[in-house]
């Protein structure tokens, strides 16, 4: 039986997500496990709050709270926000864990011993107004590579482009404002990422199908300018894993700490280390370890395309470098942007609906259908409240919630709350298992390749071919002239229902799980021979109506939310 190992990219800490971050990585993650787990695979799914470096002291300073304080309550936040989403985490961890403080400092230690850390005097950015050294990220300016006016010092979210400090256009800092900035010598750890960039390109050409964007981002910071380069791994801070060499003291790097990209990546490991001391599991080295058992896992990441390069470059030097049997990652899945009404999504901004908001508006099931049947693959995709209401109300509402509705109540009216038996199914009923055969092999091939928004519109097709059966037997003529055929045909419809809630509950979990109690059936398993399938509920097997599956949006609704989150959060 296969294993899948799925990590989805770990969220900061700084306040809650909104939808862009949901859909770019956390939520198309869950769906895949979701989708393994049902066909009877083995899964991990892991992934954990991003804890250490500038967004959390800043968001801590912010708050009034000790930054351990509020990071501890954020994670709380969090975890109950994913909950929420149903997303389905077999742990969801913490890189501040002691886990990840040991597997850090190990990790550092083997790449020193490895020749592959080395320590440089540079000169980095003091602000005279905070008293301080400014890290990457509490630095902003303007990108000297695409003009974009709001780049950090660490990278540009608009064009992707590696950056340093001094590389921007009118810096200042982000805690005071000031432009009051000047160069000052200090001590740091670099991890010595040009000695392995051959066999980084090697082992990327050993991946198989990675999306083109993946690999075009990859290949550009391997082969621009340059080319690649050693990268930064320790930072002046007070708040992270302290610097040290497995577990002995770093001369001359004492009160410095990790620099957050080289830490949160290990955390994916850790997670699942914590999994295991958390008593959730037994064994965590069989899914990381290759001399462990991990050799017949396959292993899929999950994120933005903004996060590539530190997971096709840094994170797997940091693996290929200890030279230890750690599990590589096999492909990597990764996401254009998803816009917000003509502008961007962006927390730290606070434009856009996040999801605590999203939530107390309407059910998870709402957002994970818009989200995943619109996610941003091979470009950006914008979020818009018109498009959103006509995506519910036509395929939730329409399609789906009226096809269980129509059907269980017309059985209510004319057969009672359970099967019918009457006819065989007829040529019509044998023509649609067919149809629904071919058509469940695109969704089962779509969602194997992570091919997200084809996989929505190959089940949207599933339930579309149930309403145009309904429509074209029309069973509530077919009752006047021959009952027996069209309790067939009723009897066909139920069993749909239940095919439609196993199906779609990777993308649908709340929905499927109502259908299938409605249909008061516990056949859970996924679909093989439908001429089967369509048979599981059999004559005499009680039902009830469910409550409405999905409502429609009315147009006074979306008016008033469109003001509503009109792109800015308090």
């Amino acid at each position: 039986m296969p294993r899948h190992l799925i990590t989805s990219a770990i969220p900061y800490i700084n306040g809650i997500k909104h939808l862009g971050n949901l859909v770019g990585s956390q939520l198309p993650a869950d769906l895949f496990a979701r989708y393994q787990r049902a066909r009877g695979n083995e899964v991990m799914f892991l992934c954990a709050t991003d804890e250490h470096g500038t967004p959390a002291e800043l968001a801590a300073a912010k708050a009034g709270k000790p930054v351990a304080e509020y990071c501890a309550e954020m994670h709380e936040v969090q975890a109950r926000i994913a909950e929420g989403f149903r997303l389905s985490f077999d742990h969801f961890g913490r890189s501040s864990s002691p886990q990840n403080h040991k597997l850090t400092q190990h990790f550092a230690g083997v790449l020193a011993d490895r020749g592959l850390i080395r320590e440089v005097t540079e000169t980095q950015v003091y602000s005279k107004a905070d008293g301080r050294f400014l890290p990457d990220r509490y630095i902003e300016g303007t990108c000297p590579n695409c003009g974009y006016e709001s780049a950090r010092g660490d990278q540009c979210d608009n064009c992707t482009k590696q950056l340093d400090p001094t590389d921007l256009i009118e810096p200042y800092s982000t805690i005071s404002g000031s432009k009051d900035l000047e160069e000052r010598e200090t001590k740091h750890l670099y991890l010595c990422q040009s000695q392995m960039k051959d066999q980084l390109e090697q082992w990327i050409d050993t991946r198989e199908g990675w999306p083109i964007l993946t690999t075009s981002i990859a290949k550009k910071w391997l082969n621009d300018g340059d080319g690649l380069q050693d990268r930064g791994i320790t930072r002046d801070l007070d708040w992270g894993i302290p610097v040290k060499k497995g577990d002995e003291d770093w001369p001359g790097m004492e009160g410095k700490v990790f620099y957050v990209w080289f830490d949160a990546p290990i955390e994916y490991i850790a997670s699942a280390q914590e999994w295991v001391d958390s008593g959730k599991g037994d064994d965590w080295e069989r899914w990381w370890r290759t001399d462990k058992g991990a050799e017949d896992v396959r292993y899929t990441q999950f994120m933005g395309k903004d996060n590539v390069p530190f997971h096709t470059l840094s994170f797997p030097a940091t693996i290929l470098g200890s030279e230890e049997p750690w599990k590589l990652v096999d492909y990597i899945k990764s996401f254009n942007y998803l816009n917000y009404d003509g502008g961007q999504f962006s927390t730290s901004r606070g434009r856009g609906v996040f999801m605590d908001q999203a939530l107390e508006i309407l059910p998870a099931d709402y957002w994970r259908w818009w989200l995943l049947s619109h996610a941003p693959e091979s470009s950006d995709s914008e979020f818009t409240w018109e498009n959103f209401q006509s995506s519910v109300n036509k395929d939730l509402a329409d399609v789906l919630g009226n096809f269980a509705s129509r059907v269980t109540k017309f059985c209510r009216s004319k057969f009672g709350e359970e099967v019918p038996a009457g006819a065989d199914y007829g040529d019509a009923e044998h023509k649609l298992i067919a149809d629904l055969a071919d058509k469940l092999r695109v969704y089962e091939t779509h969602m194997e390749a992570m091919e997200v928004r084809k996989s929505a519109a190959a089940l949207r097709a599933i339930w579309v071919a149930g309403n145009e059966y309904l429509q074209e037997v029309a069973p509530w003529s077919t009752f006047k002239e021959d009952p027996d055929k069209a309790a067939a045909q009723i009897r066909l419809a139920l069993n749909l229902i239940r095919f439609y809630a196993v199906i779609s509950s990777p993308f649908i979990p709340d929905a499927s799980a109502e259908l299938l109690t409605a249909m008061q059936t516990d056949k859970t398993s996924w679909p093989g021979d439908l001429a089967v399938e369509l048979t599981a509920l059999e004559p005499g097997h009680a039902f009830t109506v469910p409550d409405v599956t999905f409502r429609k949006i009315t147009d006074d609704e979306r008016a008033e939310w469109q003001e509503r989150f009109a792109g800015t959060r308090d």
